[in-house]
């Protein structure tokens, strides 16, 4: 199996950061289980590209695509299905491979607040953050200004994605995450049924 996510930039350093990050997450889920490859891809129409080209050539890797939703998913709207409205992206793609980060990675964060806190140390301001219970309703916009707003009096600063996001992904309890994320859920049953 091979995760195809959006994510790491376009520098080796992030990249190498960004898989390591996710790699981590997986294995705290997976525990003994063998756990899949990981493939940071930069922007999503690279992760996209990405996905479909193994599709394409690599049948027998079972790959998966990972991306920010970007914005709110409709009720009764499957990944693919908001991937198809929201970026167009019209080819086929099987729908059990395709999964959202909603509406994007940091969302997570906030289900393992105290790993947040861990990693900013001194000066995090926890009562920043948005408060809003469905980490999956939190527009994109409000959860950014909250990282800055809850971080930017300790020694690391305001938050930056690729300087600090994958360091906090890295800390992250999975079991928190799916408990607050139902597209997080999804997700890591698929893998936890996938790689039994």
């Amino acid at each position: 199996m091979r995760v195809f996510v959006e994510g790491g930039g376009d520098q080796r350093r992030t990249q190498t950061a960004c898989r390591k990050a996710f790699h981590l997450l997986f294995e705290k889920l997976l525990g003994d289980r063998p756990s899949p490859g990981i493939t940071a891809c930069g922007g999503r129409d690279e992760a996209h590209r990405d996905f479909l080209r193994s599709l394409d050539r690599d049948p027998a890797t079972l790959a998966v695509l990972l991306v920010d939703s970007e914005g709110p998913v409709a009720a009764g709207n499957t990944p693919t299905a908001h991937l198809r409205d929201r970026d167009g992206w019209a080819e086929p793609m099987p729908g059990e491979q395709v999964h959202l980060m909603v509406q994007c990675m940091e969302a997570w964060f906030l289900a393992d607040k105290a790993a947040l806190a861990g990693y900013y140390g001194e000066g995090f301001r926890e009562s920043a953050l948005p408060r809003n219970p469905n980490i999956e309703d939190v527009p994109k916009g409000d959860l950014m200004v909250g990282l800055d707003r809850a971080a930017s009096g300790t020694s690391k600063g305001s938050y930056h994605k690729t300087r600090h996001g994958f360091a906090v992904l890295e800390r992250i309890n999975p079991t928190a995450v799916r408990q607050r994320s139902p597209h997080a859920e999804r997700l890591f049953r698929f893998l936890l049924d996938r790689l039994a």
